[in-house]
C-alpha cells in the first residue's frame, strides 16, 4: 500500500510568511516537523528582510544552500516547494492579485478535469472527462497480474463507454517487461495513458518503454521527480506527458521552469493534482489542456477539496471544470483553518 511508502509518516508542513504590513501568504506540503526544522533553522536566512516580489531570488538561494544535503529531491525540495508557494501567496495579497494574474493571465476561461479514483463509472457521471484508475498488481504476480489489471480496465470501459478517458497510475511499481506488456493488454480497451510505471530515475527504462508501447497511448511520469534537472532529462526520454507535484518539484517557480521545458518539445505538463497551487498554474500554461483532481473520499462518491479541513474556500470542479473566476481572489484564493491542530515544534 501506499502507506507502506511512509506517505502517511512525514505530516503536513505550513509555512506562513508575514509582510511589514502585516498580510500573509501560506502553503501546504508533505514536509512534516522535519520540513520545519529546514525552515526555522536554515532557510528563514534567505527569506526574512527580504521585499516580497524577491521570489525567484528567494527560490535561488534556498537550492544552492541545500545543494549538499537536498539530492534529487524528496524532503528538502518539499519543503522549500512549500516555502515558494507561500511567497507567491504572499505576493499576490501584498498587490490584490490572484496568482495566475501574476504569471501573465489566463489562456483559457476554464480548467477541465480527469478524475483519480477507484471509480471512473462515478467520475463520468460528475462531469469529469476522464478516470484514472491504480494497479493492483505488479511484476511478483506475473502474467496472472497482467491479465487481473487488464480485466479492471475492460470492465471499466465497458461501464464508461468508448469515448471517456481510461488510465492507469501505476505508482513506480513495474520493470519495463512488465510495463510494456501490460500497456499492449489493456491497448483493446483504448487506454489513454499508463502513468509512472518505473522509479523516477529509471529514464532508459522511460525511453524503452515509449518507443514499445502501443500506437497511441500515451507514457506519463514526473510526481515524484524533485529537480528541475531531473525533468529536462526526464523530457528527453520522449514520453508524452510530464507530471510534477508543484508541492514536490520545487514550488510554483520551478514548475513555471518545468512547463517551459515541456512545450520546448512539444510535450504537454499536467501536474499531479495539487489543487488551487496548481490550478494558478496550468490556466496559464498553453500545454495544459487538461488538469488532475484528487477522488480522496474513500468511496470517490463525492468531490471532497484535497487540502480538507486545512484550507478554507478551497474549490473543487463542478461538472469536472473551474472557471477562472473561481480564481479571483488575490494569492491562491484560500485561507488557513486555524481551527485545526496547529503546531510549531521550532523557532529560530
Amino acid at each position: 500500500s501506499r502507506q507502506s511508502f511512509g506517505i502517511n509518516v512525514l505530516g503536513t508542513l505550513i509555512v506562513e510568511v508575514e509582510a511589514e504590513n502585516g498580510q500573509t501568504g501560506f502553503a501546504v506540503s508533505t514536509a512534516g516537523e522535519m520540513g520545519c526544522f529546514i525552515v526555522e533553522k536554515h532557510l528563514n536566512r534567505f527569506i526574512e528582510g527580504k521585499c516580497v516580489s524577491d521570489i525567484k531570488l528567494i527560490h535561488d538561494q534556498m537550492l544552492n544552500a541545500t545543494l549538499y544535503y537536498s539530492g534529487s529531491g524528496g524532503l528538502v525540495m518539499n519543503t522549500i516547494s512549500c516555502v515558494d508557494l507561500a511567497l507567491w501567496d504572499l505576493f499576490g495579497k501584498v498587490v490584490g492579485l490572484p496568482v495566475y494574474k501574476l504569471l501573465g493571465g489566463a489562456v483559457r476561461d476554464e480548467i477541465q478535469f480527469y478524475a483519480t479514483g477507484a471509480r471512473p463509472d462515478l467520475a463520468k457521471e460528475m462531469g469529469f472527462i476522464g478516470g484514472k484508475m491504480p494497479t493492483h498488481w505488479g511484476p511478483h504476480d506475473g502474467d496472472a497480474g497482467i491479465r487481473k489489471d487488464a480485466a479492471m480496465v475492460a470492465d471499466m470501459r465497458e461501464k464508461c463507454g468508448p469515448d471517456f478517458w481510461l488510465m492507469l497510475d501505476c505508482w513506480m511499481s513495474q520493470d519495463v517487461n512488465y510495463a510494456t506488456k501490460l500497456a499492449h493488454a489493456c491497448a483493446p480497451s483504448n487506454l489513454k495513458w499508463i502513468e509512472e510505471c518505473l522509479p523516477p530515475q529509471q529514464y532508459e527504462g522511460y525511453r524503452e518503454l515509449k518507443r514499445n508501447a502501443p500506437a497511441g497511448m500515451m507514457v506519463t511520469s514526473g510526481e515524484h521527480h524533485g529537480t528541475l534537472q531531473s525533468f529536462r532529462t526526464l523530457s528527453e526520454t520522449g514520453i508524452d506527458i510530464m507530471q510534477p507535484d508543484v508541492g514536490w518539484c520545487g514550488g510554483l517557480t520551478t514548475l513555471v521552469e518545468i512547463a517551459a521545458i515541456a512545450k520546448s518539445r512539444g510535450q504537454l505538463v499536467v501536474p499531479h493534482g495539487s489543487s488551487v497551487y496548481s490550478h494558478h498554474a496550468v490556466i496559464t500554461f498553453t500545454n495544459t489542456p487538461f488538469s488532475e483532481f484528487l477522488m480522496t473520499s474513500p468511496d470517490c462518491s463525492t468531490m471532497r477539496p484535497q487540502f480538507d479541513p486545512i484550507l478554507v474556500n478551497e474549490p473543487v470542479p463542478v461538472n469536472g471544470r473551474i472557471h477562472k473566476t473561481v480564481l479571483d481572489k488575490p494569492g491562491f484564493g484560500v485561507e488557513l483553518n486555524r481551527d485545526c491542530n496547529l503546531k510549531r515544534p521550532y523557532n529560530h
